[in-house]
């Protein structure tokens, strides 16, 4: 993977880990009285930082909102397996919008640049492995962007 920051981290965080998320094409539930519901699979990906390393497993999904403006309110869930073998959940949450150009790109599956679009997650870890306990207690934040079959994110964490 790449070490070249998705976007320069916000000051006073610890680099945890660089996400690529696979990702199934897109199930359009269509028009809800809450806004477009879209549900997105996951099929794999990995992860690799300092302390923090394995696969992304298959079986999670993004469970989107999309806003009459275009913007999409971010709702995942999925499971990590480490290098060393331990489970960790990771949830989600967040927020993605830009012009109306830029989504339109963004929807046809084009590359686009992760500076023209607002694209950020708060993530929560939940592990019974007492070797990633300190997960438990760390909330983290994410700069991310999306291509047409994954997205990708740097994580950093409030410790």
């Amino acid at each position: 993977m790449s070490t070249e920051p998705i976007l320069p981290p916000p000051p006073g965080l610890e680099f945890l880990a660089r996400f690529r998320v696979d990702l199934d094409p897109m199930l359009d539930l269509g028009d809800t009285p809450w806004g477009r519901r879209r549900v997105i699979p996951i099929v794999g990906g990995s992860f690799e930082g300092p302390r923090l390393r394995g696969e992304v497993l298959a079986g999670g999904g993004d469970w989107q909102v999309v806003h009459a403006g275009g913007a999409a309110d971010i709702d995942t869930r999925y499971t990590l397996r480490t290098d060393d073998g331990a489970l960790v959940h990771l949830a989600t949450t967040g927020l993605r919008h830009g012009p109306p150009e830029v989504l339109a790109r963004l929807g046809r599956g084009e590359d686009v640049d992760p500076r023209s679009y607002y694209f950020r997650l708060v993530c929560r870890f939940e592990t019974g492995d007492a070797r990633y306990d300190w997960l438990n207690r760390t909330i983290g934040v994410a700069a991310a962007m999306r291509s047409a079959n994954t997205v990708r994110y740097d994580a950093h964490g409030l410790l």
